[in-house]
């Protein structure tokens, strides 16, 4: 099954071939960050004209990458929630448009569900062999800007949550402490570009265990952190209105040039690390896992992907880099699971801003 997969949720325009939910035939992603950098964070009106203007070109590229068109293609897949409603109409609306227009079969894909699917998929190219699949029972952390989820995965759309965050998701916190440090946007890498040269141990910062659940909690990491650098803090510099920016411009934190800041991204990387590597690792024992999977955004932080494969006696799952941030590769993986167990979406899918994992699988 050759099937085109669309990803629209937040600021990546996304389109891809996969074959058999595992194969990447091309993958084609447009990138939004440039736009919304000078902002501090995605503007959800700014995202979804974006997606107008890239939705057919990106389409094009998957499908000219692959060597097809959409005559070659068995089924379409797309992200239906959760994510921003306007950029997610974009893409449903294309694709219950290109399935109509062509009789495919269509599939409603959750945005969370696609980011565990790239376990599924190849490392390589088309011709490459591929890795065997995941093993079930399997636990999932999914880490990513709007989440940070603990999952048991017990057979394809059976999932149990074991934990959740219950204030800031991962991402959401390296962003916000990036603000704090005066670093760029996205967060997650500067932090980890920052923590580089930094050393983890002149900061202690606090870790929130919360007992033997497997919740997070990092809002009073994140308080830390600003506590820290308070004594470092200048007055904000002051800008003059900008005519062509239609939104609020954002104004980077100022340290004083003395601020540790690499020292302070080292500590706050490390304390959010500690805390995902060893409720996943304990989470993966207490279960009885076969293996584990790190997937979502901040899936792409280096010292996460090494402590994690160190932390767990089980096979790991990381998927490459190219597939931890958005992609419609994923969607296309999770889109034929859901196929190939006879689910079809009808022509009323509509976008689901909110909708959770749970409640769109299967019960366990």
């Amino acid at each position: 099954m050759r099937l085109l997969a669309i990803e629209t949720s937040c600021d990546e325009t996304a389109a891809a071939v996969v074959e058999d939910g595992r194969r990447v035939l091309a993958s084609s992603v447009a990138s939004q960050i440039d736009l919304h950098r000078r902002y501090g964070g995605v503007v959800p009106e700014l995202a979804s004209r974006q997606h107008i203007t890239a939705i057919l070109p990106t389409i094009e590229a998957a499908l000219a990458g692959a060597g097809t068109t959409l005559d070659g293609i068995d089924a379409i897949g797309v992200t239906y929630g959760p994510g921003l409603a306007g950029a997610l109409l974009v893409g449903v609306n294309t694709a219950k448009a290109i399935a109509f227009a062509r009789g495919l079969p269509l599939a409603g894909v959750n945005h969370l569900e696609g980011h565990i699917y790239s376990a599924w998929l190849g490392p390589g190219g088309p011709d490459e062999p591929l890795p065997p699949a995941p093993a079930f029972p399997l636990v999932c952390l999914i880490v990513s800007g709007g989440h940070t989820d603990l999952l048991l995965m017990t057979d394809h759309g059976r999932y149990r949550r074991l934990g959740r965050t219950l204030d800031d998701a991962a991402g959401e916190a390296f962003d916000k402490a990036a603000r704090l440090l005066g670093l760029g946007y996205p967060g997650g890498p500067s932090i980890e570009r920052a923590a580089n040269s930094g050393r983890a141990e002149i900061f202690r910062l606090p870790r929130s265990w919360l007992g033997d659940s497997y919740d997070f909690s990092f809002s009073g990491l994140k308080t830390a952190l600003l506590r820290l650098t308070e004594p470092y803090r200048e007055a904000p510099e002051r800008h003059a209105p900008q005519p062509d920016a239609p939104f609020p411009l954002h104004v980077p934190a100022r340290l004083r040039r003395d601020a540790p800041v690499a020292d302070l991204a080292a500590g706050f990387q490390a304390a959010v690390v500690d805390v995902l590597v060893e409720k996943t690792a304990r989470a993966a024992a207490e279960t009885g896992a076969r293996c584990v999977i790190l997937a979502g955004g901040v899936a792409a932080n280096s010292l996460l992907r090494r402590r994690l494969a160190d932390a767990v006696a089980l096979p790991t799952y990381i998927p490459p880099l190219r597939y931890c941030t958005d992609n419609a590769a994923m969607i296309g993986a999770a889109a034929y699971f859901r196929l190939t167990a006879g689910e079809r979406a009808g022509l009323d899918l509509d976008a689901v801003p909110n909708l959770p994992l749970i409640a769109s699988a299967a019960a366990p």
